[in-house]
């Protein structure tokens, strides 16, 4: 890809967050969920990996996706749809992995994520979240099983990259890439990214206009 094609990939990316993205839909179960129709983009992590906050900072709303100091306070999946982009919608996934909570609500939420990512034809990619400061545990690893066994494209983001040491931050990328070596279903390429300082949310718009040129 020649940098002219970046450049143009990151200001369609601008263009298509740009408008005025609102809650569209919460579905406390797969019964509820709404129409499949047009594209749709998950985003997935353990609870307190910064989902909220990357949603928010993505598409520049500081109040879009509800953040929370309290692990596993979202307990629904979240669909936002901006203004211009009926069709486009982001989905904000239960976090998972969150010990503390009572284990029958932990169960439901683990079964209401892999029957979503099992049975959405409309979803296109799911981005899965992990925190530049811890790397891999084994609940991701288990979600990434998940994913290779349905016939969804995941791709990984490393979230809170700015309070990493970059030599730290640069052995996260490397033993990320590596692990994911062992999953062919996931997409090659990292994305890294701050919530706080913007790092990489040009680089995550812009995969996203590219995946909806694949789709239309």
């Amino acid at each position: 890809m020649t940098t002219n094609t970046d450049a143009k990939l990151i200001e369609q990316g601008r263009k298509l967050f740009a408008g005025d993205w609102q809650f569209f839909w919460a579905s406390p179960s797969i019964e509820t969920l709404p129409p499949m129709a047009g594209v749709e983009v998950a985003f997935a992590g353990r609870s307190n990996v910064g989902k909220s906050s990357l949603i928010n900072a993505l598409t520049g709303r500081n109040a879009l996706a509800r953040t929370s100091h309290t692990p596993g306070r979202t307990q629904e999946l979240i669909f936002f749809e901006g203004p211009e982009n009926k069709g486009f919608r982001l989905v904000d996934m239960p976090g998972y992995g969150y010990a503390s909570a009572p284990k029958a609500k932990v169960a439901s939420w683990t079964a209401l994520i892999h029957k979503f990512l099992q049975g959405r034809s409309s979803l296109a990619r799911v981005y899965v979240l992990i925190d530049a400061r811890h790397g891999f545990k084994d609940v991701d690893l288990d979600v990434l099983n998940t994913l290779d066994k349905s016939a969804v494209s995941y791709q990984i983001i490393l979230t809170k990259a700015d309070q990493v040491k970059p030599a730290e931050l640069e052995a996260r990328t490397a033993d990320t890439l590596a692990a994911l070596a062992r999953h062919p279903a996931a997409f090659p390429e990292l994305i890294v990214t701050s919530s706080h300082t913007g790092a990489g949310m040009p680089e995550l718009r812009a995969a996203m206009v590219r995946l909806l040129g694949e789709r239309n």
